[in-house]
């Protein structure tokens, strides 16, 4: 059965494609670095363009997850309705919450940058303990994809193998500045695992498109990419 509602074969099947990918690889590019915020912090000073890309792609990944959550989850509600709704939506508010996190990050490092990592540092810990609105989706963070997985299983959308590895995703650490542990890998790789094949037979559903619109929406996806990166640039 093809996918028609939002966010559609496209946009859906790439994000399963694409977002466990970038995912797996930020974590993978941060796996040198001691796990705790003052050695995140040291090495970004010391190797700025490997942690800027291991950040990057890492939220890359949490931003393309948004739609692949929704796919996920509109297949396991043809079925299971009601654990389509709660595993979507704490797993897409743990998204936001890890994206808030992601912000942190990037001004943590830019204090690193201007000011050295031990001031930087010292001013993640002076605010570590700060209460923010995100910090209530922490557990949503980690449950979502437990829910998920289940829903997932009891609907028949993925095997239980599968559904195993995506629950992995739980142990994928939490919060600001985290690098990378075992555990980290292992949640990564299942998410990868349990999406991609996923994604991969989304985009093959339905007719294949035609190479004009294929062309026309490479050029419109590029146009506003660079059109975003521009408007970035600006502030």
């Amino acid at each position: 059965m093809t996918e028609t509602r939002f966010p559609g074969r496209p946009l859906g099947g790439t994000a399963l494609v694409l977002g466990p990918l970038l995912l797996l690889t930020g974590v993978l590019l941060r796996s040198r670095v001691p796990f705790f915020f003052p050695d995140q912090l040291r090495a970004y000073a010391e190797h700025p363009t490997l942690m800027l890309a291991a950040y990057t792609s890492f939220l890359a990944g949490v931003v393309l997850l948004w739609p692949a959550v929704l796919v996920l989850a509109q297949r396991i509600g043809r079925d299971r309705p009601k654990w389509a709704l709660w595993g979507g939506a704490m797993a897409v508010f743990g998204l936001f919450a890890r994206t808030f996190h992601a912000g942190v990050d990037h001004l943590a490092f830019q204090l690193a940058a201007d000011r050295g990592p031990d001031e930087a540092a010292r001013a993640v810990a002076d605010a570590y303990g700060a209460w923010h609105l995100m910090s209530a989706f922490s557990v949503a963070i980690m449950a979502g994809w437990i829910v998920l997985a289940i829903g997932a299983f009891r609907a028949k959308t993925l095997g239980w193998c599968r559904a195993a590895m995506l629950a992995s995703t739980a142990l994928l650490p939490l919060g600001v500045l985290k690098g990378t542990t075992p555990l980290s890998i292992v949640a990564a790789l299942g998410l990868a695992i349990a999406l991609v094949p996923l994604g991969i037979a989304v985009l093959r559903e339905g007719p294949a498109p035609r190479p004009r619109a294929l062309a026309a929406g490479i050029a419109g996806m590029l146009a506003l990419i660079a059109a975003m990166v521009l408007a970035g640039t600006l502030g």
